[in-house]
């Protein structure tokens, strides 16, 4: 199974700018990227990011061991939304380097805990986490409830997206 993400340019340098954003005590910026998600017969995902929605700055933990934690608030928010449109949802953010980023062991313990909370409202859609670096991305993505986490094979985007960030070549 192939699964492929597609982000628009300008929803893409819109979430870089917004997780660039000063946050009073969190490290780190977090959201959530919804998404039209379709698949062929032969099993292959492709998943366009159509809507984001930045973690609003109360429904942040003040948890200084890790460099962002979203509250409970957070999360109802997301499932509200997805709750209201058919959509898949991934939660993302964002490792401040160039290169390959990975999800950090907190992030593979948390993104486990509450994605699948997502198909409690839209059963049929996958969902699942993606991080970004300044010039990368790597994401997860849960097809079904019971199945492990299949990573993303493909983003598709505009490289020139990529280097207009803070001038990157």
């Amino acid at each position: 199974m192939n699964i492929t993400f597609r982000f628009p340019q300008e929803l893409l340098l819109a979430i870089h700018a917004d997780l660039d954003r000063p946050h009073k005590f969190a490290a780190e910026r977090v959201g959530f990227v919804s998404c039209e998600a379709s698949q062929s017969t032969s099993g292959d995902v492709a998943l366009i990011a159509k809507h984001y929605s930045p973690v609003a700055d109360d429904h942040y933990l003040d948890d200084p061991r890790v460099g962002a934690m979203m509250g409970p608030a957070a999360i109802r928010t997301a499932l509200q939304f997805a709750y209201q449109h058919p959509v898949s949802m991934f939660h993302i953010h964002r490792h401040d380097h160039r290169g390959n980023p990975r999800f950090s062991p907190v992030d593979i313990r948390e993104n486990a805990r509450f994605i699948p909370d997502f198909w409690k409202v839209r059963p049929n859609q996958p969902h699942g986490a993606i991080v970004l670096s300044i010039n990368s991305m790597f994401g997860m993505c849960w097809v079904q409830p019971g199945i492990e986490p299949l990573p993303i094979n493909r983003f598709e985007t505009q490289q020139s997206v990529l280097s207009k960030f803070r001038g990157i070549a």
